[in-house]
């Protein structure tokens, strides 16, 4: 599905949040490095509407998420909370508008790539898991800090973080001042890859992805995030009837096709030789 139209944005560079659609890429960038990404309200909602917009555009065959500056998110801002006079009813609705984009992105039939750097703190962790394979830079480091503050998990990090590294370590992190850096986060599975220049590689994935099957890449994705909230028998019969549907698609039969006249020559190659 690999697509060279031009590049676009769909926001003003100001904006928070910002869209930026490269033919059938879609990437989504963190945008307020003054206050390294923490998002604030007026983010919360600018995040919520650019994740619905991806997830409602079936042209996207892949996304990219990453941040500008030297971090990923420090999560929440909780000095605009602070200084603002916000109570705890107007906290409550700005994580539910930041939860509504997570599950957007979480469910949507795409694969999302994260390209990190620098830090990424108590909500941020959530933000970050919003991606299905995450390359981090060598200086990346990974907090909770949530009961530093006096604060709970929000933004997914109790879903998401134990789906990520299990249970006992995503206990570890959030009950303990530990801070892990790019080499222990790549041990713990938190991240899937260290890189030099993160950038480059997830738009190296991101292109793998749209050259290769591009909607079997999005599907599968969808099944093993859907997959964590069903039944074993309701994820098989979701199972048997996505691959019968892939099966008829023009993407998987000229892949089938290709294949299976390589392995008919292997096998008189072999009868010949």
């Amino acid at each position: 599905m690999s697509d060279t139209a031009p590049a676009t944005d769909t926001a003003p560079a100001t904006d928070t949040v910002l869209l930026r659609r490269e033919g059938a890429l879609a990437r989504i960038t963190l945008n307020r490095p003054a206050s390294l990404n923490a998002v604030d309200a007026d983010m919360a909602v600018r995040w919520r509407e650019v994740a619905a917009e991806v997830a409602a555009d079936t042209s996207i065959g892949a996304v990219i998420l990453d941040a500008a500056g030297r971090a990923f998110c420090a999560g929440g801002d909780v000095v605009s909370m602070s200084t603002s006079g916000m109570g705890g009813a107007a906290v409550t609705e700005t994580a539910r508008i930041i939860h509504d984009g997570i599950a957007s992105l979480t469910g949507a039939a795409v694969p999302i790539v994260a390209a990190v750097q620098g830090a990424v703190a108590g909500g941020g962790l959530g933000i970050m898991l919003v991606a299905d394979y995450i390359v981090a830079s060598p200086t990346a480091v990974f907090v909770s800090k949530y009961a530093n503050i006096g604060l709970t998990p929000d933004l997914g990090v109790s879903t998401l973080l134990p789906a990520a590294i299990g249970q006992r370590r995503a206990l570890q992190l959030l009950l303990h001042d530990t801070a892990l850096d790019a080499a222990a986060a790549l041990d713990w599975g938190l991240v899937a890859e260290v890189a030099d220049d993160p950038a480059a590689r997830a738009q190296a994935l991101a292109d793998s992805w749209l050259a290769g099957a591009t909607r079997a890449f999005g599907q599968a994705k969808r099944l093993v995030r859907d997959g964590a909230a069903r039944s074993f028998a309701e994820n098989l019969d979701d199972e048997a009837r996505t691959i019968g549907a892939r099966f008829d698609t023009d993407e998987a039969r000229m892949r089938i096709d290709a294949f299976a006249a390589a392995s008919a020559r292997r096998s008189r190659t072999e009868e010949t030789s």
